[in-house]
């Protein structure tokens, strides 16, 4: 049997499962691909049980009911295969699958580290800048008239270049990224269907996800959780780029974002923002007037 045949077979494809993109993946997907196949199974076997029991038991050939039931075990030894395959599935991929997550969490230089965060009906994301370091938020911080639409703590010095950018993650390929799940109002959740990962963000809650992109590409970020009426329309997009732009994109921001920071930082503490430097030629004394010649 070749490839394309073989690929027909898969239930994952012919649901629909879209494209895998993280390093993770892989063990995700064979994992579903079993369920489903025991799934199916399970369901082709009832159904046969259901048509079975409403032919040989139908009124036409049983007028008086019994009312003494099932006197065999089969349906009992049916129901512990059932478990048991089960306590397989759990035991078999999804304990060896959370531990491989827990135990290879990343750190490091090379690690990504950002935070989303959600809100009826959107997501932002702030990147950690140039020093890689994670700035605080507190939802007691937030204040969007001036501009603090997450919770930002100015008085942390990590996030004096960090930067937020709404409806788009930027992530570089073949690198672990870390994100720092949070919300603003309800439960959403941060749902990235091609890395096969998915967190709750919960209000006042820090909750983390990690996976290494393998492709770059552009697909949705969608709330896999239902949070009102515009959870359909809860949205985002994922990209996924080369090192070289994503340096350039972090280098860009966090300049910005650095000024932007002092202002804000200033302006928290009741200080006035700091002024701009001047030019050398600005800052040297003008040049006393020659004296008259007699």
């Amino acid at each position: 049997m070749n490839a394309p045949e073989l690929a027909f077979f898969s239930i994952n494809q012919l649901l629909g499962l879209p494209p895998l993109a993280s390093e993770h993946g892989g063990m995700v997907d064979h994992m579903m691909e079993v369920v489903n196949w025991f799934m199916f199974i399970l369901f082709l076997g009832w159904s046969i049980f259901l048509v079975i029991v409403f032919t040989k038991f139908r009124k036409g050939r049983h007028p008086k009911a019994d009312y003494h039931g099932v006197r065999g075990h089969a349906s009992t030894h049916i129901e512990i295969g059932v478990v048991i395959v089960e306590a397989i599935l759990l035991l078999g991929f999804a304990f060896p699958l959370w531990s491989q997550q827990s135990v290879n969490y990343p750190s490091g230089g090379d690690v990504v580290k950002m935070r989303a965060m959600g809100e009826k009906f959107l997501w932002n994301f702030q990147y950690a800048g140039s020093d890689k370091s994670l700035g605080k938020v507190h939802l007691k911080h937030i204040d969007v008239a001036a501009g603090n639409i997450i919770g930002r703590d100015y008085k942390d010095p990590n996030g004096n270049d960090d930067f937020i950018k709404g409806g788009t993650m930027t992530i570089p390929v073949d690198r672990p990224v870390i994100i720092d799940v949070n919300s603003k109002d309800v439960i959403h959740n941060l749902a990235l269907v091609t890395m096969r990962v998915a967190q709750d963000a919960t209000p006042g809650v820090h909750a983390h996800m990690w996976f290494k992109p393998t492709k770059k590409g552009s697909w949705d970020i969608i709330c896999g959780q239902l949070c009102g009426p515009g959870h359909s329309g809860m949205r985002a997009t994922l990209e996924v780029i080369d090192q070289a732009e994503f340096d350039e994109f972090i280098a860009e921001n966090s300049a910005a974002a650095a000024k932007q920071f002092a202002e804000a930082q200033a302006k928290a503490s009741g200080m006035p923002a700091p002024a701009p430097t001047a030019s050398p030629a600005a800052e040297a004394p003008a040049p006393a007037p020659a004296a008259a010649v007699p």
